[in-house]
């Protein structure tokens, strides 16, 4: 499989990921109700955006599948012009800094089933500055990357580089999105912990999802 058709897969992607969050951040998400509403919609079936995040990350987890399984056959096929890429020692701080992220998220959830607001509120922050400081930090490992001669040109391994964590970088934003709605929603008057509820539990979901993806990312580039 070829790099363009990769690239190809992630413009399919995109455009997925773009109706799919449109569906996410709709009402449904931010809509308040009673308890009673709540219950009785959860015992006949999911909410739509819990279906919708499910069914995104199933595209995502197929766009990633692509890429991991086009990386190794290109460094399967290499042609002797595939050469190692020593990943930068920054990606160790970097995961660090999404573990904690995940975790801010998981406190975030925990801290609401616990109708928790204020806990809420100093959880979701933390976890949305840490994933942003991993977002810088990857920049800072593309620079640092670039200082040595490593382009995405370069070579095979150093173009997979670049995608790899970019495409990652770019959920990652598209989930930050979602995140900065739900804290500038916490922060109007009047607005129920109830009302950001769902919207707390399905970033959570994601954010966890995304850690996990980077893990097997991280892995894959430790390894080859």
């Amino acid at each position: 499989m070829s790099l363009s058709v990769a690239f190809v897969a992630l413009l399919a992607g995109v455009v997925v990921w773009g109706l799919l969050a449109r569906r996410l951040t709709a009402k449904p998400w931010e809509t308040p109700g009673s308890p009673d509403d709540l219950e009785a919609e959860g015992a006949l079936s999911l909410p739509p955006a819990k279906i919708g995040l499910w069914i995104l990350l199933a595209v995502i987890t197929s766009l990633f599948g692509l890429f991991i399984s086009a990386y190794w056959m290109r460094m399967e096929h290499a042609h002797g012009d595939w050469s190692p890429l020593a990943v930068p020692r920054l990606l160790w701080l970097n995961t660090a800094l999404l573990i904690l992220s995940s975790a801010g998220m998981q406190g975030a959830r925990a801290a609401a089933r616990r109708a928790q607001p204020d806990r809420v509120r100093l959880a979701l922050i933390a976890a949305g500055v840490l994933a942003l400081a991993f977002l810088a930090g990857q920049l800072v490992a593309w620079r640092q990357l670039s200082a040595s001669g490593h382009f995405m040109a370069s070579s095979p391994a150093s173009a997979f580089f670049y995608l790899l964590t970019g495409v990652h970088g770019l959920h990652l934003l598209g989930g930050l999105f979602v995140w900065g709605k739900t804290v500038v929603r916490m922060a109007h008057p009047g607005v129920e912990l109830l009302d950001v509820a769902l919207s707390v539990e399905l970033c959570t979901v994601y954010w966890h999802y995304l850690l996990l993806v980077w893990l097997v990312l991280f892995a894959l580039l430790l390894s080859t």
